[in-house]
């Protein structure tokens, strides 16, 4: 189930910038969305199919173009309760999907910072170690515990390491392309079945 989560409001520059179109055609409304989904029209969650197309289609243009949906549908489904609601339903969609990217990213940064603790308590351990290892004779088993405990203290840093640098990367990048999707305008155009 979907909250409503109210879209952040759009940047003046984005506003007055001309916008690219993402185009969808569709036979019924209620294609767009998940059919299971319970939720009033204004809180469905769009379909998964339609939800990836929008997303990786804006993700094809840069963060600060500006986007629109255009929504062909047929003259008969216009007339459709819903399509008078059909921006807000998908602002709201992608205003929520922001707020759980962003929720996924403060998991996975304290659980980066969980994984630093831990890692730098064992690599104080091995370190600690390394340094009673030098006390024994200097032949090959002494030198080979060595280096092992200092590789071995370093490679417990790999994980939290991965986390700071790189795995929150592009989930801020999946916010950002939602936070433009969740104020982008919607248009709904009809086209003839006979088309």
């Amino acid at each position: 189930m979907l909250w409503c989560a109210e879209p952040m409001p759009a940047p003046a520059t984005l506003i007055d910038m001309p916008r690219r179109s993402i185009e969808v055609r569709l036979s019924r409304l209620r294609q767009l969305f998940n059919s299971l989904d319970p939720s009033p029209f204004h809180e469905k969650d769009l379909d998964r199919d339609a939800e990836t197309y929008i997303f990786e289609s804006a993700d094809e243009h840069p963060l600060n173009e500006p986007v629109e949906l255009v929504v062909h549908l047929p003259t008969d489904q216009l007339a459709l309760p819903e399509c008078a609601n059909l921006e807000r339903a998908i602002r709201n969609y992608f205003a929520y999907r922001a707020q759980e990217t962003r929720r996924r990213m403060r998991f996975q940064l304290r659980e980066g910072r969980s994984a630093l603790v831990i890692g730098l308590a064992f690599l104080v351990l091995c370190m600690s170690l390394r340094q009673l290892a030098l006390v024994l004779p200097s032949d090959t088993l002494g030198r080979i515990l060595q280096e092992g405990l200092l590789i071995l203290g370093w490679v417990a840093m790999w994980r939290p390491l991965q986390i700071f640098l790189y795995d929150w990367w592009p989930i801020r990048h999946q916010a950002k392309i939602c936070d433009k999707l969740a104020i982008m305008p919607v248009r709904v155009l009809p086209y003839d079945r006979t088309d």
